[in-house]
Parts: C-alpha cells; sequence; structure tokens
C-alpha cells in the first residue's frame, strides 16, 4: 500500500513537472526568430522590485547601452519600478538576477560571430557571448519569453544555445520615393534589431531625391532634394543609432540609371543634353549617366571617396539596376565611343563602367555590392550581387563564384502575405549546390521601396511581417510551419509596438480621419476583409500616382495580410472538411455582420465622402455574405438550393472579385469555396 501511495505521488509529481516543462516551452516558442537549440526545465525566475543586472567579461560599451535598454523595456512591460538605473561597468556584480558575460565587443562586419547560450534557473539569468553582438540578441530572446501566471511575470526555465543561419540579415528602406525621417529611421532600427536583423541597406539617391548632403557637391541636396535630406552629422546619428543594436549600414548610390536627381543637380553628368526635372512619377526613366566623360568617373571619384569616409561599413552598394539604355543608343557622341572602342551594346558598357568603380571603390577600402544587372561577362568576382529577380540567374551567379544575397521573394512592399515571403529559403534544398557554393550565398534582404508608402504608413507596410523574413534568415530551413509563425507574428507584433512601431496605433488613426470622426465601426469592418492590391497593379502604368498624391485612401489604411481575412478562410476551410457546430456559428457570425454592415457604410460615406470610392467593396462584400449565408443554410440542409440561386451567386462572386478603391475583397474565395460545396440537384 505504501509503495502504490509512493508511486501515485511520484506520477503526480511527474506530471506537475511535465506540465511545467510544456509551459515554460510554449513561452520560449512564442519568440521569433526561433532559436536553434531550446530544452526547458520546470523553473522560474521571478521578476521583482530587486531585479537587478550587471555586465562582465570584456564586453564594450555597446553591452551596457543594451542591457540598460533590456532593463527599462522590461520594467516598462510589468510597470514594479525596478532600483537600479543606467547600467555601467561598475555593474559586475555575479549575483545579479541578470548576468551578461562577454568575451569581447565585436567588430560591425561580416561573418562575425553573433551566438549566444542563454541559461535560466529559479534564482538568476545567465547570459554567455562570445561577442556582445551575441549578448544583444540573447536580451531580445529574453524579452519575447517573459511569461506570467497567478503569481505575476516569470522568466521560464530554459537553456538556449542559438547562432543565426545566415551572416547577412537585412532590411532595406528606400528614403528617396518619399521621404523618411529620423524618427522612421530609428524605429525601424528598433524593430530590427528585436527580430535579429543586422543589416540597414539605406537607399538614398534616386530619380526623385538624392537625400544625404555632400559637402564636395552640395547642389545634390540644395537641387536633388526639396528640403528633406539628412545632414551628415544625421547620418553619423543613425550610423551610431544602429551601431549601438549591432545593425551594420550599408549606402547605396544608384549609378549609372535612377540618376535623375543627380544630373539636375550636375547636368555635365548627363548621357544626354537636355533639361532636368526630379522625377515626379514612379517607374524606371531613360535619364542615365555618361559614363563615357572622364568627368562622371572624377565626379563619382569624389563622392564615392566623401561617402565611403562617411560610412564605415566595408560595402558599398552602387546600384546598377534598371538603366534603359536609351539615352545610351540617342547619344552620337556615346555611340561614337562605343564603336571606337569596340563595345558591342548597353550591357558591354555598363559592365565597363563597373569596371572602372571598382577600383575607385577599393581604393577607399570597400566592396563593391550591386543589383542582378551588374552581373555581366567579365565582372571581377569580388563584387557582390544582390539578386532581386532571383530564380536561376541568382543560383548561376553563385555557380560561377559569385558572392550574392536574396531578395526576390522579399520585397515587403508589394503587399503579399507573410506565409509567401517566409516560405521562400535563400538556400532550399531543392537546388543543387555544392557546400562552397552554399557558403556564397550571404543571406538576404527585405526590401521597403516607398512608391506607394509615407511616413505614417511605412511601419504597417514593414510589420510585422518582416519578422517571418527574419526567422527565415535567422531559424533553421526546418522552421516551416505557417500557422505556428502566424501565431507567433501576433505576439511579435505587440512587442513590436512597445518599441514605437506605429503599425498598429496609426491604422486608427487614418480610420477616424477617413471617416470624418471617431465612430469608425463601419469602416473597421470593411477594412479587416480588404488588401491593396498587390504586386504593382495599384499605380498600373506608373501614371496615376506621383510623389505629391494623397496617401490617405482606404488602400492605405488596408493593410497587407489582414488576419480577420485570413481566419476565416481557415474556418470555412476546417468546416468543410469537419462540419462543426462551434465552427458554423462563427461563420455565420461573420457573414451576419458582413452582411449588414454596408448599411453603416452607406451612412458612414455621407460624412465622409472620400470614402465613396469603397462603396462598391463595401456593396459586394453584403451581397457575397448574403450568399455565403443561404450557402450554410443549404449546407446544413435546412433549405433546398436551386441551379438559379447557383448561377446568382456564382455571378456576384464573380463582379465582387473587381478591385475598388485601389483594393481587393480578402474573402471572395472562401464564400465561393461554401456556394460551390453546394450540390444542386
Amino acid at each position: 500500500m505504501e509503495f502504490d501511495f509512493m508511486r501515485k505521488i511520484y506520477f503526480l509529481l511527474f506530471l506537475v513537472w511535465c506540465t511545467n516543462a510544456v509551459n515554460a516551452q510554449n513561452n520560449v516558442l512564442n519568440g521569433m526568430p526561433m532559436p536553434a537549440h531550446v530544452q526547458t526545465n520546470n523553473a522560474k525566475c521571478r521578476v521583482v522590485k530587486s531585479f537587478s543586472a550587471a555586465v562582465v567579461g570584456h564586453p564594450g560599451q555597446r553591452v551596457y547601452s543594451a542591457t540598460t535598454r533590456t532593463l527599462r523595456r522590461l520594467d516598462e512591460r510589468v510597470g514594479l519600478f525596478f532600483k537600479q538605473g543606467n547600467i555601467a561597468n561598475i555593474d559586475t556584480s555575479h549575483n545579479a538576477t541578470l548576468l551578461v558575460q562577454v568575451h569581447q565587443p565585436a567588430q560591425l562586419q561580416l561573418y562575425e560571430d553573433e551566438s549566444y547560450q542563454l541559461q535560466i534557473s529559479d534564482t538568476q539569468i545567465r547570459i554567455t557571448a562570445p561577442t556582445d553582438l551575441g549578448a544583444l540578441h540573447a536580451m531580445e530572446t529574453l524579452l519575447q519569453i517573459l511569461s506570467v501566471d497567478a503569481q505575476g511575470y516569470y522568466f521560464p526555465g530554459v537553456n538556449i544555445t542559438d547562432t543565426p543561419r545566415f551572416a547577412w540579415r537585412g532590411l532595406l528602406l528606400d528614403v528617396c520615393l518619399h521621404w523618411m525621417p529620423m524618427d522612421v529611421i530609428k524605429r525601424t532600427l528598433d524593430g530590427m534589431a528585436a527580430v535579429k536583423l543586422n543589416v540597414f541597406h539605406f537607399h538614398f539617391s534616386e530619380d526623385q531625391a538624392f537625400r544625404v548632403e555632400s559637402k564636395v557637391y552640395p547642389l545634390l541636396t540644395q537641387l536633388g532634394a526639396e528640403g528633406n535630406f539628412f545632414t551628415q552629422d544625421e547620418v553619423k546619428e543613425i550610423i551610431a543609432y544602429a551601431s549601438d543594436r549591432g545593425i551594420r549600414v550599408v549606402p547605396e548610390i544608384d549609378v549609372p540609371g535612377h540618376a535623375t536627381a543627380m544630373i539636375k543637380a550636375y547636368p555635365a553628368l548627363a548621357s544626354i543634353p537636355r533639361k532636368y526635372e526630379l522625377q515626379r512619377y514612379y517607374g524606371v526613366f531613360d535619364p542615365t549617366l555618361d559614363v563615357t566623360k572622364e568627368y562622371t568617373y572624377q565626379f563619382l571619384d569624389t563622392l564615392f571617396g566623401e561617402m565611403a569616409a562617411l560610412f564605415p561599413d566595408a560595402y558599398f552598394h552602387i546600384g546598377g539596376d534598371e538603366n534603359t539604355g536609351k539615352d545610351w543608343e540617342n547619344s552620337p557622341s556615346i555611340q561614337a565611343y562605343m564603336q571606337q572602342h569596340g563595345i558591342a551594346n548597353g550591357h558591354d558598357l555598363q559592365t565597363a563602367f563597373n569596371s572602372r568603380l571598382l577600383p575607385i571603390l577599393n581604393k577607399y577600402h570597400k566592396k563593391v555590392m550591386g543589383w542582378d544587372e551588374i552581373l555581366q561577362p567579365g565582372v571581377p568576382k569580388d563584387i557582390v550581387i544582390q539578386s532581386w529577380r532571383g530564380g536561376d540567374p541568382f543560383y548561376a551567379s553563385i555557380k560561377q563564384g559569385y558572392t550574392a544575397l536574396l531578395s526576390t521573394g522579399y520585397y515587403i512592399d508589394l503587399i503579399q502575405p507573410a506565409d509567401y515571403h517566409y516560405l521562400v529559403d535563400p538556400a532550399p534544398d531543392s537546388i543543387l549546390l555544392s557546400d562552397e557554393e552554399r557558403k556564397r550565398i550571404l543571406g538576404g534582404e527585405a526590401t521597403m521601396w516607398t512608391e506607394h508608402t509615407t511616413a505614417e504608413t511605412v511601419d504597417s507596410r514593414i510589420w510585422p511581417r518582416t519578422a517571418a523574413i527574419a526567422e527565415r534568415l535567422w531559424s533553421a530551413k526546418e522552421i516551416r510551419d505557417v500557422n505556428d509563425m502566424y501565431r507567433r507574428l501576433d505576439i511579435i507584433s505587440l512587442r513590436l509596438e512597445e518599441l514605437g512601431s506605429t503599425h498598429l496605433k496609426n491604422k486608427a488613426m487614418l480610420m477616424r480621419r477617413l471617416s470624418n470622426g471617431y465612430d469608425t465601426k463601419a469602416l473597421e469592418v470593411l477594412v479587416d476583409v480588404i488588401e491593396p492590391l498587390k504586386i504593382y497593379e495599384r499605380n498600373e502604368g506608373d501614371t496615376m500616382y506621383n510623389v505629391f498624391s494623397p496617401y490617405t485612401k482606404i488602400a492605405d489604411v488596408a493593410t497587407p495580410d489582414q488576419k480577420v481575412a485570413r481566419s476565416f478562410r481557415n474556418l470555412v476551410d476546417a468546416y468543410l472538411v469537419n462540419p462543426q457546430v462551434s465552427v458554423q456559428k462563427e461563420i455565420t457570425g461573420h457573414l451576419q455582420l458582413w452582411q449588414e454592415n454596408d448599411a453603416a457604410f452607406m451612412q458612414l460615406v455621407q460624412r465622409s465622402p472620400v470614402l465613396q470610392e469603397a462603396v462598391i467593396l463595401s456593396k459586394n462584400l453584403s451581397i457575397i455574405a448574403g450568399y455565403g449565408l443561404q450557402a450554410m443554410q443549404y449546407l446544413n440542409g435546412k433549405a433546398q438550393p436551386t441551379t438559379q440561386w447557383k448561377a446568382a451567386a456564382t455571378t456576384a462572386l464573380k463582379k465582387a472579385s473587381t478591385q475598388g478603391g485601389r483594393c481587393d475583397l480578402q474573402v471572395v474565395t472562401a464564400i465561393e469555396k461554401l456556394v460551390n460545396a453546394v450540390k444542386v440537384k
């Protein structure tokens, strides 16, 4: 009897341990990116008022700043008024609640060690890292796994060993097509650090503007920026801010195409003598530098030298994309030069141009990188290719011996869903590459081009989807569960908002503006199931929008990858496989809301005519929701459908597939599935 009793006690204790371990595991698995190796236990390190932090080893200043930010961010979340202030090099107690041990400060350069170990017991959190970069990443992981139970906040017991899969994990932010001021830059860098991105690609020269001060060529901003540019002191501030978060800053000056702003400021650079103005529309334009003039190389040598001194990173991006070559073709002097030097076509001329730039930038101790187009026969192997076209050309460049990184599939400005980006892998198993070839894939970069994005909306285009890309570039390739990714993406979205991202709160603000009042419910119901047109459909032909167009319309309030629409699609799929009553009620609830919302939306339009463009969306949503409700009745055997009903429903669904207000409905296919599931005798 005593043996049986003790066996039951041990079994119960085992169940408690397992439950605690599972809870700890679940808390850890809320993070993003997912760590490489995680072991959990039933420990709980409680967060109390006396929580303290210390740094030991040879860390460098960056870790003290990061530990201070971690302490403040933690206190802002738990509200306990920690006694400790800023962490300094006198805070070295090995008994601190959070002990950060770093072997040495890292250089901000490619292939630095970013690994870390995070160990949590009941009494202490220990971070151990070879470099300060690993310690910064560990602190972000720590903040992501903060947990709560009936007794308050705690960190679950874990032993995490983590390191990134790819060395180059970047985000390009274009500040030319629309101006992005300093506060946007800083909160973007904060978000990047939170999800362990480590390269900020600073795209500041375009047809529409040149956005960084040049003291040797001051007209670049005087004539090419219309008052919106970063001074060199502000650039240094950005670089320091990024460095403090373990992020490199790589500059891009796009040449020889996309150079209208440069040519307007210095017309002697032009291939064709004509009057130049900053481009007001978006797209690909003909103005191109004359790469047959020595003046062009003298100009670029001086400019690149100035910018190379300003930006300390080893890499310098020269663009090289989308040169139409038309101005070269229409220039008699350039054609004569090509004939004289045996240059067959524009591609060969651009290759010759790139070959001239390489020694210039090498002279300033920079490694050259550019877009796909710079990869032409004869280009030296020491350039880095950033691929925006991807596919076979990307892997062909790797096999030819070039180092490259992938942006294809990571163009977040194209409004594609997070799962699309998440499943794009720079080095998939489906591509046959040797180990040496795989090493030449540096990683990838998300790209935020700002044709249709302003400072008010840019965060909603970057976040939270870029966190999914960050996980693809950091975590193991086997981490591919889309449903779990979306679950965690909802959590990380709130953490990003804590850091100042406006991707959630600006949506409500813009809806109040569009509604011309505080009551936005009818608009919110509609916005929850629409998304802006994807890829390049919103500005088809590149003539509807220009740099002065209003970006406060319904397409700007609508965000990519709407959760309500995605959840509804999942509900329908689940119901058609297993028609549970609870799922049926959820589907019916959505459909009833959408059917009834049109009347309220039309009242809203009366006080806010700017919403007139969305009337067709609201009406179509109401109509197809009605057909969805009828389909549910038929599927439940409460009525008998007719062929006329199904034909009418099919026609309505087809009509609802058309766009309105530069948006489209995201629940059409799900309601169509319900209608198609109805069998007509």
